[in-house]
């Protein structure tokens, strides 16, 4: 008799996408791990094993969801010089990050699962940001086109300037017009970088 043994692994991105489609239809207050597993049809067991909480699922969601947009951005970049190339890359990725439902569920709706992430440490989305900073930052030092100076420190006051922008753009554009704004940061960012 012969015994068979069947290994099914479920896709991390099923269970992320079963997440995702949980947090739009529902908010992230109101997604449990059973609710994911019940969309990923999937056993609770499987989801845990993978995921023990909920927070720890929808950080992965944020990750895999901004990471993507991140990999995007940076797979698009033209421009002359690194310092055109990351100021138009942070540019678009903060109105691709304002615009992604994703992140509107979490603003609007569960602005405490952002909180931390502001105050108390930096999340693996912030590090990706932090790291496509510093390579165009390096890049900008090699071609002249951005100031020499401490790529860590530079890249750490660049991120947490853009990072104010994705958090705020919303409410500081209720009586501003959006496009103006993000002109005036690109020229901000333009005029710090600029090799003098």
């Amino acid at each position: 008799m012969t015994s068979q043994r069947h290994s099914y692994r479920v896709d991390d991105d099923v269970l992320l996408d079963a997440a995702r489609s949980c947090v739009l239809a529902i908010g992230v207050g109101r997604t449990t791990l059973t609710e994911v597993a019940r969309r990923a049809q999937v056993s609770r067991m499987t989801l845990y094993r993978r995921f023990p909480d909920v927070r720890s699922l929808i950080a992965a969601l944020m990750t895999r969801e901004f990471g993507g947009l991140l990999a995007e951005i940076s797979a698009s970049l033209t421009g002359p010089t690194a310092r055109e190339r990351l100021v138009t890359g942070l540019v678009t990725g903060i109105k691709a990050l304002t615009h992604n439902p994703i992140m509107r569920a979490a603003l609007d709706l569960e602005p405490e699962l952002i909180l931390p992430y502001v105050v108390q440490r930096l999340g693996s989305t912030q590090r990706l940001t932090e790291q496509f900073i510093a390579d165009q930052l390096k890049a900008g030092h090699d071609d002249g086109s951005i100031r020499a100076a401490d790529v860590p420190t530079q890249a750490r006051a660049v991120l947490l300037v853009v990072q104010s922008f994705v958090l705020s753009l919303r409410p500081a554009t209720s009586d501003v017009d959006s496009d103006a704004l993000l002109a005036e940061l690109a020229r901000m960012l333009e005029g710090a970088l600029e090799s003098r």
